[in-house]
């Protein structure tokens, strides 16, 4: 059985779900405590369990240093930006960015062409990239554009 406080338990198909308790029109603010919102997650993710659970099964809240995620870059803002070699040189735009489940591992730029057009993909690994604390700046050190064009063309798969 599960025991959550605040929450009363159901069993239904042999998978424990956890419910929050009916809500009391004398407790609205208690509904929009942090409390509420993490119990309620927490509701939510074992009501999605496949199997029964188990002492050992659960979900786990990890608490998260905004301060470190703020200083991250956003992909959706470096997607499009001019990628530049060591000499200030234009040298193509980071199209994508491609990871695994752990970690980035490519950034794929365009070389060549215009405004999107008759471009050649190519993929360099992302840690190569050089990203200025601002995120307005990105430098491939030692690339040139003809170099880059003499890479194997990337197409991305169906």
């Amino acid at each position: 059985m599960i025991a959550l406080t605040g929450f009363r338990a159901r069993q239904n198909s042999g998978i424990d779900v956890a419910l929050p308790r009916p809500r009391s029109r004398t407790l609205t603010a208690r509904r929009h405590s942090p409390d509420w919102m993490i119990g309620t997650a927490v509701a939510i993710a074992l009501a999605f369990t496949t199997g029964p659970a188990s002492p050992q099964a659960g979900v786990e809240l990890i608490k998260v240093d905004l301060s470190v995620v703020a200083k991250g870059y956003r992909m959706s803002k470096l997607i499009g930006s001019s990628v530049s070699n060591d000499k200030a040189e234009k040298i193509g735009t980071l199209d994508d960015v491609v990871a695994d489940k752990k970690q980035l591992n490519f950034a794929v730029l365009q070389v060549g062409g215009f405004l999107g057009l008759g471009g050649h993909l190519v993929v360099v690994p992302y840690e190569n990239l050089i990203i200025d604390d601002a995120g307005q700046k990105i430098t491939l050190p030692g690339a040139t554009k003809d170099a880059l064009k003499k890479l194997s063309e990337f197409n991305y798969p169906s």
